[in-house]
């Protein structure tokens, strides 16, 4: 069937991608252009009067000068743009806060300006237009999209508007997209997330869909409700789906799955999205990692991760990074956070253009739903939980159970008790009830039915010292990690038989 827009879309990604090859061939120039900017447009806000930005000249003067930060170093200056005052991280006020989950205390407020937000939809256009000029796939641009994601319903706070990163940007997709854009504004505004896809899935199944984009994980319940519906594959249902656009987690435990679910293979572009920045995105469908976006407002440190702890560990540019190295990545950015750590760590698949993969996190997490509960918070739930209580804990571990035989995912907490105990119901109830109070995306994932509450696997007695004594790893410095985001560890511990 003729489509002009499908028509029209390859010249247009044959302009874009000349435009973008601009600063691919000029990495070190752009990234220095971009420094430069940064610093020149900031030197009269709050924090660069605080860290004498009129003095800096090169990467060495702002190395001495910024401290690496993460949010809640710098906090500080968050609560008093959070406040109403201008001019404090970046020049005027943010256009919007993206609300995201917190570390220590409940939310962080991210701020979004107006020469960082389009940054965010460029990127995600130039993502598709790339993957067009390269396969010369341009007619899933007549069918239908859809994009998964949270509420568009925002909120004012002192004159800002707050909400979710993918709410936000759902108030950019450009005209061209809207007619195929799904699902419905009405829809997408449901917050319980159960309900969301039951809407979700009435409203595609008579519809041409050809793109589909998302987390995994929620993806994997809207097509699991087609599946349920219509008793085909999700691939006959939507004969003419072929692109799968994801981001935020692992894809890999997902894959298996969604072969199974959609009945064939289809083409996949991954993402590199956050609040903080759109930092890459998937270029190639046959080399490995995602284009680092150098030209997006986004000034990059990089620190191997072997070294972060060091009391002053060596900052490096683009120009000194290497392949293969597992690098924490720091970014500066038009929206006014300075030598921030995001918290990811970062491996460079190619420098020909620069190209990464997200290797994990510099500390312990699970985010295999999009939650992002980091050890802290699994810890301070634990001691609030079993507070006046007589349970005593030995060690534990947890770990995400992304298909469980029935039910909903949830997260699985392998605890060793020092003493007798018949029923822990109660105790996960607490345990969860912390941790839901602590994080706000796990919050949401609970009360939007995407999880169910924890569960707790119970370990027989010295059953962590045997697992550490089967890896090597019994004695000496070698700690077990308080949480993963996969199963290696779970698997290991029902293989070996360590479950009471």
């Amino acid at each position: 069937m003729f489509s002009l827009k499908a028509l029209l879309a390859k010249p247009f990604a044959s302009y874009i991608i000349r435009k973008e090859k601009k600063w691919i061939d000029n990495p070190i120039e752009t990234q220095e252009q971009v420094f430069q900017e940064l610093i020149s447009q900031a030197s009269s806000t709050a924090f660069g009067a605080d860290h004498d930005f009129i003095s800096i000249n090169h990467h060495a003067d702002f190395v001495k000068r910024v401290p690496i930060r993460d949010y809640e170093e710098l906090k500080p200056y968050v609560e008093r743009v959070v406040a109403g005052e201008p001019n404090v991280l970046w020049t005027g006020k943010p256009l919007y806060f993206a609300k995201t989950s917190g570390t220590t205390s409940g939310a962080k407020y991210i701020p979004l300006t107006k020469e960082s937000m389009p940054t965010h939809v460029t990127a995600a256009r130039n993502a598709i237009l790339s993957y067009i000029h390269e396969t010369g796939n341009s007619q899933f641009v007549a069918g239908k999209m859809i994009f998964l994601q949270g509420s568009p319903v925002l909120h004012e706070q002192n004159g800002i508007q707050l909400g979710r990163l993918s709410g936000i940007v759902a108030h950019f997709v450009p005209e061209y997209l809207q007619k195929n854009r799904m699902p419905s504004w009405e829809t997408n505004c449901i917050e319980d997330w159960e309900t969301k896809v039951e809407a979700i899935v009435k409203e595609t199944l008579p519809e041409n869909m050809t793109v589909i984009s998302g987390i995994p994980s929620w993806v994997q319940m809207y097509f699991e409700k087609i599946q349920q519906k219509t008793g085909q594959k999700v691939g006959d249902v939507f004969k003419n789906f072929n692109l799968f656009i994801f981001g935020g987690v692992n894809y890999e435990p997902y894959r298996a799955k969604f072969e199974n679910l959609i009945g064939r293979k289809v083409d996949s572009i991954e993402l590199y999205p956050a609040s903080e920045g759109f930092f890459a995105y998937q270029d190639k469908q046959d080399q490995k990692g995602m284009l680092l976006l150098l030209n997006a407002g986004i000034f990059y440190e990089f620190i191997p991760a072997d070294a972060f702890f060091d009391a002053h560990p060596t900052r490096l540019t683009l120009k000194d990074v290497k392949i293969g190295v597992n690098y924490v990545m720091i970014i500066s950015t038009n929206a006014g956070l300075w030598a921030y750590n995001v918290g990811d760590t970062v491996m460079f698949t190619s420098t020909k253009p620069y190209r990464v993969i997200v290797s994990g996190r510099i500390k312990h997490f699970i985010s295999a739903f999009g939650e992002h509960v980091i050890g802290k918070e699994v810890e301070q739930a634990l001691k609030e939980a079993i507070e006046g209580t007589n349970f005593q804990i030995s060690e534990f571990t947890v770990a995400p159970q992304i298909t469980p035989e029935s039910g909903l995912p949830y997260h699985e907490w392998f605890i060793e008790f020092e003493n007798d105990v018949a029923d822990v119901s109660q105790l996960a109830a607490k345990i969860d009830a912390a941790l839901q109070n602590q994080n706000s995306y796990y919050f949401d994932l609970i009360k939007g039915r995407v999880l169910q509450p924890l569960k707790i696997t119970m370990i027989t007695k010295n059953g962590f010292q045997d697992y550490m004594k089967s890896i090597g790893k019994l004695g000496g410095q070698n700690k077990l990690p308080r949480l993963s985001n996969d199963r290696k560890i779970a698997d290991k511990i029902y293989n070996l038989n360590l479950i009471k």
